[in-house]
């Protein structure tokens, strides 16, 4: 159902809040899509992590989905961060994200209260009971803790396989493609969530990145993963070594500070807000961002 560059989308706030952080605003974010698509993405993830879903009430945030479906018409499919550590608000998460127009939602498993391998599967299960549109997996266990080992995942996905289309997995360990490979099949969609193991991913069956640095560099991500589906390896490896520094660079403090410092560079007019507890980047990672930027010919 999804392939190819996936940018997780940031949101641009305005710098009038202070260190709290200001309001959303509309006419970048709309201006930021547009770009997206003219640039080869071939979907978007609104309102994820790297979209500071987490400082958003939930009115704001699915009109933030709302503006990206809007802005999108149709070009390309938009998938909603909708995740919640609590079963019921997920599934009303779910609705939201349908009422608001996105053709999927990305669900992490519950994050902070820790359940076990069978308190992730049940919580799937339940929330695909009358499921209003289709889910992304999100494994991430670095931010969650939680991790779906690949014999849940597998479970859940074979329990309901008409609604669990796909998994962004941001778990670091490449052998689970083929675990999953192994059991779903290859039509089951494999998405990084890690930009930096993106060509090893792809190589083993991955179909694609859901992705911070696509913020950035959405032609050259896109190019990339254009390489890959056409196995075009040497030009996949290419890109991939003039993207790397920048990979790395977006995590040399907390996301999405650099990501937002990184497009402030090469869009003066990105706006520089971000919401506490998120922070501007120190200095250090606003230099390496700045070599990975011209590394890659960015700036």
């Amino acid at each position: 159902m999804f392939s190819g560059s996936i940018p997780a989308l940031v949101t641009p706030f305005d710098d009038q809040g202070g260190h709290v952080g200001g309001a959303f605003d509309e006419a970048k974010f709309r201006d930021f899509v547009e770009w997206q698509i003219s640039e080869g993405s071939t979907a978007l993830v609104a309102c994820g992590t790297t979209g500071e879903a987490a400082t958003m009430p939930k009115d704001e945030h699915f009109h933030v989905v709302r503006v990206c479906v809007d802005q999108a018409r149709g070009r390309v499919p938009v998938i909603a961060g909708a995740g919640s550590n609590d079963t019921i608000v997920a599934i009303e998460n779910l609705k939201a994200a349908q009422e608001a127009g996105a053709d999927a939602a990305l669900m992490v498993p519950p994050y902070y209260n820790r359940p076990s391998q069978e308190g992730i599967a049940l919580h799937f299960a339940e929330l695909a009971k009358n499921a209003p549109l289709p889910i992304v997996l999100y494994n991430v266990p670095g931010r969650t803790v939680t991790d779906i080992q690949p014999a849940t995942l597998i479970r859940v996905v074979k329990a309901a396989p008409q609604v669990f289309v796909g998994v962004k997995d941001a778990s670091g360990a490449l052998a689970r493609v083929s675990h999953h490979r192994g059991a779903l099949g290859a039509d089951f969609c494999q998405l990084s969530g890690n930009d930096d193991l993106a060509l090893a991913f792809n190589a083993m069956g991955g179909v694609g990145c859901i992705s911070v640095t696509a913020n950035v560099a959405p032609r050259l991500c896109a190019d990339f993963q254009a390489a890959c589906a056409a196995g075009d390896m040497a030009r996949a490896l290419e890109l991939h070594d003039r993207l790397f520094p920048l990979h790395e660079a977006m995590f040399t403090d907390a996301s999405p500070g650099p990501v937002k410092y990184a497009l402030s560079r090469i869009m003066p007019y990105f706006p520089q807000g971000v919401r506490l507890p998120m922070t501007w980047p120190s200095e250090a990672s606003r230099a390496q961002v700045d070599a990975a930027l011209a590394h890659a010919g960015l700036i």
